[in-house]
């Protein structure tokens, strides 16, 4: 599965996102920046890691930008943070000092596309781990600290990261839909029948009382 989401953030102040599936991890990565922000350290530069069920949020700070990415947890950490470095050096690059002070999703309809690129190259392509090996273009991630987010983001109870979990609802959804269509046109069916053979008894029964009446099988005495 590969890297799912990416931001760019200048402290809490998102400049940047794009999402590859759908899922609450924007929210989840907003709570994160806030938790990373508070404190006498939020301007140090850190690699850290959360990790939450089997994905897990990658964060590089670097100079009072953000970079974060959530991949899947058997993606390693090799190359989510070598994609770090690459978003990293990309949008300082691109927009140099209008990053102090663009206001919130500034540059996301521009660098949103970029995001998308180099998550799908990051994820897909084999030889993205090999060339930054030989490159040596990824900082040594020295002290990653990996911890559980739920520790990270222990206000307010557990949070539920919601990944892939929106389309197993929207198929439940159509196979309900298709339960509930197909249990209508069989109640239908069902109605049609006990319609037809009531109508079926109420004929016979009348034939009986006008056969008693008529004192016989071919009614002669009632059409006289």
């Amino acid at each position: 599965m590969g890297i799912l989401y990416g931001m760019v953030a200048r402290g809490e102040v998102v400049l940047a996102e794009f999402s590859a599936t759908q899922s609450n991890a924007s929210v989840v990565a907003k709570q994160i920046l806030s938790k990373i922000n508070v404190g006498d350290d939020n301007n140090k530069d850190s690699n850290v890691s959360f990790s939450h069920d089997r994905y897990v949020f990658h964060v590089k700070r670097t100079d009072g930008l953000t970079v974060l990415c959530m991949a899947d947890d058997a993606f390693g950490r090799m190359i989510p943070f070598a994609f770090l470095e690459d978003i990293h050096k990309k949008f300082v690059k691109t927009y140099g000092r209008a990053i102090l002070s663009s206001p919130a999703y500034a540059m996301n309809d521009e660098f949103s596309r970029i995001l998308s690129q180099q998550m799908d190259y990051y994820s897909n392509d084999p030889n993205a781990d090999r060339l930054n090996r030989l490159k040596g273009e990824m900082t040594q991630v020295r002290t990653v600290m990996v911890d559980n987010i739920e520790k990270v983001l222990e206000r307010g109870g557990r949070l539920e990261l919601l990944v892939e979990k929106t389309s197993a609802m929207n198929n439940n959804s159509i196979r309900f839909r298709k339960h509930s269509r197909r249990y209508k046109n069989n109640l239908w069916w069902s109605n049609v029948r006990l319609t037809v053979a009531l109508i079926i008894v109420f004929i016979v029964v009348s034939y009986i009382i006008l056969a008693f009446l008529c004192r016989g099988p071919l009614l002669t005495n009632c059409l006289r």
